[in-house]
């Protein structure tokens, strides 16, 4: 996932609408800070909101993934002996389309922690699975410590197997609440289809380092919330 090419994407979508960032933001229901980290490519819109520029915009998810528009091939000439064929091939396609679920199917993530607070979703169809991650807010023993390394890892466990997925940006110097208010994880084309991922473990390991090189671990694991169709 490019977050330059989604933030491009979403300010041409509000410029071609001639809205401020203000105003987009508003519709959206979101402040406009958030969507200027979004078209300078430091953060990307929750999948919730996704969602909401998908339907008020007219574009696909994968469009805004992607960060550019589909192209629609547009032939303009035919031969007028082929025209009833094409009728038949056009009448099949529209049948296909209509009976493909082309739209994404959503559920919340959360975190079974109750030291932290975890807010993102899945997204999936019957083609591919992906996660999102949109904040982690450390809501524990107040920790002020201004850390050496902090980084984070999602992995996945099946049985004895633990297995990395996606990592978050390492930050040097920081205190736990400065690192999480900027962490966000997005997993594209996730291997486990939907259906699976109740049961596979997911879990968030976050580590902090001080500056007398001590490492503090914390794991939290991450459930999703009801079953996927």
């Amino acid at each position: 996932m490019n977050q330059d090419k989604i933030g491009n994407f979403i300010k041409s979508i509000r410029l071609e609408n001639n809205l401020t960032q203000k105003e987009l933001a508003d519709k959206l229901g979101v402040t406009y800070q958030a969507v200027s980290k979004w078209e300078n490519g430091k953060n990307v819109p929750d999948i919730g909101i996704m969602k909401q520029i998908s339907e008020e915009f007219n574009v696909n998810i994968d469009e805004i993934l992607n960060g550019e528009k589909q192209i629609k091939e547009n032939k303009t000439k035919w031969y007028i002996a082929l025209i009833p064929i094409l009728f038949v091939i056009l009448g099949i396609v529209i049948v296909s389309i209509m009976n493909k679920p082309n739209d994404f199917e959503f559920k919340t993530i959360s975190s079974k922690c109750s030291d932290f607070k975890i807010t993102g979703s899945a997204a999936y169809n019957k083609d591919k699975t992906s996660i999102y991650i949109s904040n982690i807010e450390f809501c524990g023993k107040e920790d002020t410590n201004s850390y050496k390394k902090i980084e984070c890892t999602l992995y996945e466990k099946e049985k004895d197997t633990k297995t990395k997925i996606s990592s978050c940006e390492t930050k040097n110097n920081s205190t736990l609440e400065e690192f999480l208010k900027d962490t966000n994880i997005q997993v594209d084309n996730y291997a486990f289809a939907c259906k699976n991922l109740t049961s596979t473990s997911l879990f968030l390991e976050i580590d902090a380092t001080t500056k007398d090189n001590k490492t503090i671990t914390y794991t939290i694991p991450i459930k999703l919330n009801d079953n996927c169709k």
